[in-house]
């Protein structure tokens, strides 16, 4: 999983809300799916977006599968962020 592929998945509005909700934790899917006014399989398609891009985790509990915030990919993409602003200006791009 690469930055492209993380930066494309967070392109989507829909996606970027979902990440918001999750938050505050994990969700069953079927609970971040009530918060949208699309289909459930549109929902379904977003996570797996998502979680191919590394930025959730899903956990099969039961019957249900449950999504939370991948913090180590989340923290890769701050720290690259932060870079930007100037940090290690001087260093040549290898």
């Amino acid at each position: 999983m690469g930055f492209q592929q993380s930066f494309k998945a967070l392109s989507d509005p829909i996606r970027r809300d979902i990440l918001h909700l999750l938050q505050r934790g994990s969700m069953a899917a079927g609970d971040i799916a009530a918060k949208f006014n699309v289909s459930g399989a549109t929902v379904s398609h977003h996570l797996s977006i998502l979680r191919e891009a590394g930025l959730v985790l899903d956990e099969k509990r039961g019957k249900y599968i449950y999504y939370e915030l991948n913090m180590s990919v989340v923290d890769e993409i701050i720290g690259w962020m932060t870079g930007l602003k100037g940090e290690g200006k001087d260093e040549k791009i290898k």
